[in-house]
């Protein structure tokens, strides 16, 4: 079940490899009711406490499947729905310390009939924000 806002506490948690912390998750909603295809969306931008990350720092999920932000535009037959979160994979040695953060997050993505600047959910002149604790 999805959660109001269109950043999704459910699933953020640090990202473990092995024995090793490589980084962190941000799972998000898209509030675009016709859902987008990979190659509308532009790159996103995450930060956390003040900290950007972007470009190959971000890897999203999609129906399990990894894809890499600078990747995303060689997919046009993989569907983002509006049912689905997909989820924002960082890269951050360590990841995250446990406790509460302060994450922000920005997504353009286009369409036919709109602006990509007019995305109805994500991109605006503010990027979308959130408190939210990390348990794990």
């Amino acid at each position: 079940m999805l959660e109001f806002p269109n950043i999704q506490s459910r699933g953020f948690r640090n990202i473990k490899e092995g024995n090793n912390i490589i980084g962190f998750q941000v799972p998000v909603r898209l509030t675009y009711y016709r859902g987008v295809w990979l190659p509308q969306l532009r790159p996103a931008t995450v930060s956390v406490d003040g900290e950007k990350f972007e470009g190959d720092q971000i890897t999203w999920v999609i129906d399990g499947k990894s894809y890499a932000q600078s990747d995303l535009q060689n997919y046009p037959d993989v569907h983002w729905s509006s049912l689905t979160p997909a989820i924002l994979q960082i890269k951050k040695p360590g990841g995250l310390a446990l406790g509460i953060h302060d994450v922000e997050v920005s997504i353009v993505f286009s369409t036919s009939y709109l602006p990509p600047r007019i995305d109805l959910g994500f991109g605006g002149e503010e990027p979308y924000k959130r408190r939210m604790t990390l348990v794990r």
